[in-house]
């Protein structure tokens, strides 16, 4: 179901013309930091819908307590901080990624910056509200979208920022030292 923190069919917060790219245009991977934690869970996942109006979830929910800071993923331009449906939302359009550009979508969210700043990833935008949230347990609402058309908020994150932390090299163990080589 399209929502009021998504824009909805039609707009919503940050705007947006009626042209876009096709659906299947890869989403850059320029997201340097999760909106909440370190790491979150992601409570639901992104389920698009199979028509304009379609049902589906048009975006990922991460857990996330009242009060947390809520930041940018990437860098960009607050395009819209109020409130929405009695609901507090923080749009960002992201630099450098397109006519029309991506816009990522935050709520509930009480906005701390103000339509027009200029922010960097991982800057503080806002804080979680207690209230609003349609998850069992409070949680951020994370969308994306290009102009009308919702795409997955997790494409935004390269892997690394997605994977559970590096590779880590494991001593070697039962193997007889003239079967270890060593480099010359």
């Amino acid at each position: 179901m399209a929502t009021a923190l998504d824009g909805g069919p039609g707009g919503g917060p940050g705007g947006g013309s009626s042209t876009a790219p096709p659906a299947d245009t890869p989403v850059p991977a320029v997201g340097r930091a999760w909106p909440v934690g370190l790491r979150p869970s992601v409570i639901r996942g992104w389920e698009p819908p199979a028509t304009t109006y379609g049902r589906g979830h048009r975006g990922v929910d991460l857990t996330a307590a009242p009060g947390a800071p809520v930041r940018a993923v990437a860098p960009g331009r607050i395009s819209f901080a109020g409130r929405v449906a009695g609901r507090g939302v923080v749009s960002v359009e992201l630099n450098g990624t397109g006519d029309p550009p991506l816009r990522t979508t935050y709520e509930p969210v009480r906005a701390t910056a103000k339509k027009g700043t200029e922010v960097t990833a991982g800057e503080v935008i806002g804080v979680l509200e207690p209230t609003g949230s349609h998850c069992p347990a409070s949680c951020l609402h994370w969308g994306l979208r290009r102009a009308d058309t919702y795409l997955d908020p997790l494409s935004l994150l390269p892997p690394w920022l997605l994977g559970r932390g590096p590779s880590r090299l494991l001593p070697v163990i039962g193997v007889p030292e003239s079967e270890v080589r060593t480099m010359p």
